[in-house]
């Protein structure tokens, strides 16, 4: 664990870097930038963080590096412009790996959320070097928020994909299940992706009545947390449901059951007895229920605050 702070947020949430527009948008300003003796470039392993003595590797840009091969991050709290190289080709290894998880335990969060950034970003470009309209080879613009096809001249952005994570709540109780994958015990909130043309209470409804057969209202929105894999918003709300009864698509979810405050209180607090094993805690999962167990049975447990920096 990265010193003693208390983790509050999810992982890669608590960016304090500044996005800088006005040079992302600017060539010279970004030529200057570029040009800073103190600019540094973030050290990826491919897709993987590289970690020492408890930061990221931040590296001065060698004196051959090109600006169009790298990614503007932003400009750290110290002035400092901060780039990322892009990669052509990252190989297979393009999922979640225990380094790239870990990393939320080993430095402090706000180079949690740089990484995070720049992992999406990295990525996107490697995955999008040719035009949807056309076909042509596309080109990093814009300080590499951007790609500009060489044929018919579209602009590309980078995408983030919405996601809803929610809670169902009945009579002092949430609905948790479990994916086919998991590791034996664990149990989470049920997720989804939002569809073209829904809103964010329209996708809670509709992923858990897909997913449990639960109906919902009342809809409120906890919190989000950016997922860098590859580039999704977890968006965390709570809805009310009228019925506990379950009908589960077991092609998404193994099993499902409602769960009460002392059975959340005894996951949260990692208690080997407990019915079943909590999502960890940089995962916006955990904070989700934390937050109703909080709403719903405040507790003063040390127990249920997790050591740890990141996030």
């Amino acid at each position: 664990m990265h010193g003693t702070e208390t983790r509050t947020l999810p992982g890669f949430v608590g960016s304090t870097i500044d996005r800088v527009d006005h040079i992302r948008t600017n060539p010279a300003l970004l030529a200057q930038a570029f040009a800073d003796p103190a600019a540094r470039r973030l050290l990826l392993d491919g897709l993987e963080p590289v970690e020492a003595d408890g930061h990221l590797v931040l590296e001065p840009l060698a004196a051959d590096a090109r600006v169009e091969d790298h990614v503007l991050l932003g400009v750290d709290t110290g002035k400092r412009p901060i780039f990322a190289r892009l990669v052509a080709d990252l190989g297979p290894n393009l999922v979640p790996t225990p380094r790239s998880r870990a990393i939320a335990d080993l430095v402090p969060a706000e180079e949690v959320a740089l990484y995070g950034a720049a992992r999406s970003l990295v990525h996107w470009h490697a995955r999008h070097r040719f035009c949807s309209v056309c076909g042509a080879g596309t080109e990093p613009a814009k300080a590499g928020w951007a790609r500009k096809c060489g044929g018919c001249g579209s602009e590309h952005f980078p995408r983030t994909d919405p996601v809803v994570i929610m809670l169902a709540e009945h009579r002092g109780r949430i609905l948790l299940g479990r994916q086919h994958s998991w590791v034996p015990g664990r149990y989470s909130a049920l997720a989804g992706f939002v569809e073209p043309g829904e809103t964010i209470e329209e996708a809670v409804a509709r992923e858990l009545f897909e997913e449990a057969g639960v109906r919902v209202r009342d809809v409120r929105y906890v919190m989000s947390q950016p997922w860098p894999f590859p580039s999704s918003l977890m968006i965390a709300c709570i809805g009310q449901a009228d019925d506990d009864a379950l009908t589960l698509d077991q092609t998404e979810i193994e099993d499902a059951f409602w769960c009460d405050a002392d059975g959340v209180r005894a996951a949260l607090a990692g208690d080997p007895d407990a019915l079943f094993a909590a999502p960890p805690p940089m995962a916006v999962a955990w904070h989700l229920l934390d937050r109703w167990l909080a709403a719903v049975a405040p507790a003063t447990d040390p127990a249920l605050v997790p050591s740890g920096a990141s996030a």
